[in-house]
């Protein structure tokens, strides 16, 4: 019979040393693709044994392992996927060096129920001020909560586009990046873009506009978006998408990093 999977049959013993029992059970988990079962089952066997489990129970230990244990990896390769230039997490945001930021607002945003409205977020602040940090905390919480993010930074972003346009394959990178739940832009505003570079960016904007989310660190206030997009309707378009609905967080302009060095100079 084709299409069905076929589970080994015992052999009397392994050039390791495993006995037949164990070999048969490696090579079904290896076939049926549970690697938890493989590495855990031994112990979860012992423990069933102490503890005087029925079949039931032992069956279910071995599946919540996997199932636990699956969940993890599939963590790992949504943040990995996502691209995060270094790691960082929310839990170790200095709150007492940045009074302007509050762990209610942030926390509130690990929850991945604003990405699911497709509802914008702006970190607005000086350079130093844990912009990066909280993009990047904010985005491995949304990934480990099972979504599809992306980290990129605007410039990086922008030179693809406009190598994919050269290339003639420019909508089928702006469908990719539409298809991501949360698109992490880093440095926004630092750069001056000419009208051609800053209406590729904004058909990414387009393309996610109330069905996918886009969050944003930049340095620059709202009122000086202008010197990124020079012209003034596409720059109006811009913020408007950004803020419709949307979650600001200003940060200040006192940078942690300056005042660190100064700190550790005193000492």
């Amino acid at each position: 019979m084709t299409g069905t999977t076929r589970v080994p049959s015992p052999r009397t013993a392994t050039a390791g040393g495993l006995g037949a029992v164990d070999a048969a059970i490696i090579d079904a988990c290896v076939a049926l693709r549970l690697p938890s079962i493989r590495d855990n089952y031994a112990e979860i066997a012992e423990r069933a044994l102490r503890d005087r489990s029925n079949y039931l129970g032992f069956l279910l230990e071995l599946l919540k392992n996997e199932c636990e244990h699956r969940d993890e990896r599939r963590k790992e390769r949504l943040v990995r996927g996502a691209n995060f230039h270094r790691p960082k997490r929310i839990e170790d945001f200095d709150y007492g060096a940045n009074h302007n930021v509050t762990p209610e607002q942030v926390n509130s945003l690990t929850d991945p129920s604003w990405v699911l409205s497709g509802q914008p977020l702006c970190l607005i602040g000086g350079s130093g001020t844990g912009k990066s940090h909280l993009l990047i905390g904010i985005g491995t919480a949304i990934a480990e909560a099972g979504l599809k993010v992306r980290y990129t930074t605007t410039a990086a972003l922008v030179n693809e586009l406009v190598e994919a346009a050269h290339e003639k394959h420019l909508t089928k990178t702006i469908h990719k990046y539409g298809r991501y739940d949360l698109l992490c832009l880093d440095e926004f505003g630092y750069l001056n873009l000419d009208r051609t570079s800053a209406k590729l960016l904004f058909q990414i904007f387009t393309e996610r506009e109330e069905r996918r989310s886009i969050a944003v660190a930049s340095n620059a206030p709202f009122g000086e978006w202008s010197k990124t997009f020079t012209e003034e309707r596409l720059c109006g378009a811009i913020v408007d998408r950004l803020t419709f609905k949307g979650h600001v967080i200003e940060t200040g302009h006192e940078s942690y990093r300056l005042m660190t060095t100064l700190a550790e100079r005193g000492a």
